[in-house]
C-alpha cells in the first residue's frame, strides 16, 4: 500500500524527472540521436520550434516519446514506482532528491511570475 507521503513524493519526482528528460539542456545528449529542434524567433518576440525526427521505426518512436511530456511522464512514473516498490533502498534517495528539485522548480516559477 502506498502512503500519501509516498504518492506526493513520487508525483513530484515524476514531474521533475519528466522535465529533466524532455526539456532540460543537461539531458540534450539523450534526445540528440532521435530529433533536432530548430528555433526561429518571430517578429512578435515569440519562438517557433520546428522538430525534425531522425530515422524511422523505433528511432522515430523513441524521438516522439522523448518529445512528449505526457508520454515520458507515464514511463517516468512507472520507472520510479517500480524502483520504489522493488528497490526502495536505492530509489528512495533518488525520489527524494527529484521531489525536492520539483518543489524548487515550482517555487522558482511562482517567484518569477511575481517578479
Amino acid at each position: 500500500m502506498i502512503t500519501w507521503l509516498s504518492f506526493v513524493l513520487l508525483s513530484l519526482a515524476t514531474f521533475r524527472l519528466t522535465r529533466l528528460i524532455v526539456y532540460d539542456k543537461i539531458t540534450g545528449f539523450i534526445r540528440a540521436p532521435f530529433f533536432e529542434v530548430e528555433e526561429k524567433w518571430l517578429p512578435d518576440g515569440s519562438i517557433e520550434e520546428t522538430v525534425m525526427f531522425k530515422g524511422n521505426g523505433w528511432k522515430r518512436w523513441i524521438g516522439e516519446l522523448l518529445r512528449c511530456h505526457w508520454c515520458t511522464g507515464i514511463w517516468s512514473s512507472l520507472f520510479l514506482f517500480l524502483g520504489f516498490h522493488f528497490y526502495s533502498t536505492i530509489f528512495i534517495p533518488i525520489i527524494i532528491v527529484l521531489a525536492v528539485a520539483g518543489v524548487a522548480s515550482i517555487i522558482e516559477v511562482i517567484i518569477s511570475y511575481f517578479i
